[in-house]
């Protein structure tokens, strides 16, 4: 009687807990299929994510999408804020293990990876053969892919964007077909695809283009605002030596969008001394970080507070030497934020040198009536390069980007897009343009009125996927019928 309760007891315990782990299963599983970006702000039910790391598994996805009726999206590190990297029941290519260092020529300065390849891991490789990336984002946690297909920038001022240091890729189209593109080699697609965001085709691996892992002084001063376009002219753009430069613009509320400090990085002199310098750097400081920009984006105080610091920090006579890699491995675990109430989102506008003071006049004048939480502005230059169809620097532009933090609701949602709209409008109004892997916050027409070539690009999108395999956000935004 004992050993018959206790086994009916065993096979309850049993019985219960299958139950329960199917069911945990199922919870995990549903949960595994809901997919958004950094942002959070897009959260969507997808069908599977393939996470391959053969050519073979890509085109079984889009084989298995075309004969399902459903769409394929590309996702890399998932930093594209508007729903750039999946779409509902779509089948999500998760490019983050397709990752390898296929070719390298220290002689030719090139290298070829997978496009799931991160900036890191590029720095790894190159950096003990004396060589460095031209062209990256400001952090090296991107894949090559996501960034090919956003055509980044950095801090760089004499490259220009990604697109220019590119030599070539392979492409994995909708039909099935793997093209080599090139400027030379279906040239039509080079333009298309770097800055396409992913709705031409899989990108499988990309050669690039090195430079010289050279040593810099880093040196940074106080500046007026009104006299930056002049400065960086004559003293950055005009002094051969200096190679990097970005500026930071106050949100302070003592003294908004008034103060400003710049920063440049000059050569310094015999390379030779690189070597003293050259170890890659890795984040320190994280958890302080993490609270100092809390304050900031918490409160008032904290960004005045948080906006004193950063210029007693920065501002100094003292020089400091840093090696070209280590300039491009800045600190991005501090920016990594979530809270159930609100998010971070990014905003990047470009504008024309010229135009910078009064440009900074009116989006003050515009942004002390609005009630936006706006806790850091970064400007970097980008030279003028008209060369993807969906270019953003028409004109040699300083580049303002733009950390807000605002509310998940719905009406948190419709008060921070209104905001960003009217930010938009002054910025077409001074030549400007903004960048496009953010919240699909523009108007259709202040699209067009940016990207007076959009027309084009999702004429050629029809023409190279007819069936409209490759899908997201953004496209469904801006390419489909009014």
């Amino acid at each position: 009687m004992k050993k018959r309760y206790i086994l009916i007891l065993v096979f309850g315990f049993i019985f219960t807990f299958t139950l329960s782990m199917k069911a945990a299963f199922k919870e995990e599983k549903n949960v595994s299929l809901m997919m958004t970006d950094v942002s959070r702000l897009m959260p969507v039910k997808i069908d599977k994510i393939v996470k391959g790391k053969e050519i073979e598994s890509f085109k079984q996805a889009i084989n298995e999408a075309k004969a399902s009726n459903k769409k394929i999206a590309i996702a890399g590190k998932q930093h594209s804020q508007g729903g750039h990297t999946y779409y509902k029941d779509a089948i999500v290519l998760d490019m983050t293990s397709y990752n390898e260092i296929l070719e390298f020529d220290k002689k030719k300065k090139t290298i070829t990876v997978q496009s799931g390849a991160t900036w890191d891991d590029i720095q790894r490789f190159v950096n003990p053969h004396g060589l460095a990336v031209k062209v990256m984002q400001s952090q090296n946690i991107f894949t090559i892919g996501g960034s090919m297909s956003v055509n980044v920038h950095g801090r760089d001022i004499r490259h220009g964007s990604l697109i220019e240091s590119i030599n070539s890729f392979r492409l994995l189209k909708a039909d099935g077909e793997i093209v080599n593109v090139s400027r030379t080699e279906n040239a039509e697609l080079f333009p298309l695809v770097i800055g396409g965001y992913g709705l031409f085709g899989v990108i499988l691996d990309a050669e690039i283009s090195l430079t010289d892992d050279e040593l810099y002084v880093m040196k940074s001063e106080s500046l007026d605002y009104k006299k930056y376009a002049d400065y960086f002219k004559q003293k950055v753009k005009g002094n051969k030596k200096v190679k990097m430069h970005l500026a930071r613009l106050s949100t302070a509320p003592d003294t908004f969008l008034k103060e400003m400090y710049v920063t440049n990085y000059e050569l310094a002199g015999e390379q030779g001394a690189r070597t003293e310098y050259d170890e890659l750097s890795e984040e320190k400081l994280v958890p302080l970080m993490k609270f100092a920009f809390g304050l900031s984006r918490n409160y008032d105080w904290g960004k005045n507070a948080f906006w004193n610091a950063q210029k007693s920090y920065f501002v100094s006579d003292e020089d400091t030497y840093i090696t070209r890699n280590n300039v491009m491995r800045s600190a991005s675990k501090f920016l990594e934020y979530e809270d159930d109430k609100n998010t971070d989102i990014l905003q990047e506008y470009f504008i024309p040198v010229d135009m910078f003071p009064d440009y900074v006049d009116s989006l003050r004048e515009t942004l002390t009536e609005e009630e936006l939480n706006l806790f850091n502005i970064t400007i970097r230059y980008v030279e003028k390069n008209e060369d993807a169809v969906l270019s953003y620097s028409r004109d040699d532009m300083f580049a303002f980007v733009l950390l807000i933090n605002q509310g998940l609701s719905e009406e948190e949602i419709y008060k921070t897009r209104s905001v960003i709209q009217k930010m938009i409008d002054v910025t077409l109004a001074y030549n400007g343009t903004y960048y496009l892997p953010y919240q699909p916050y523009p108007t259709k027409k202040q699209m067009e009125t940016a990207y007076p070539k959009v027309n084009e690009f999702f004429e050629l999108k029809s023409k190279y996927d007819k069936e409209e395999i490759f899908m997201n956000y953004f496209y469904e935004e801006y390419g489909g019928d009014e």
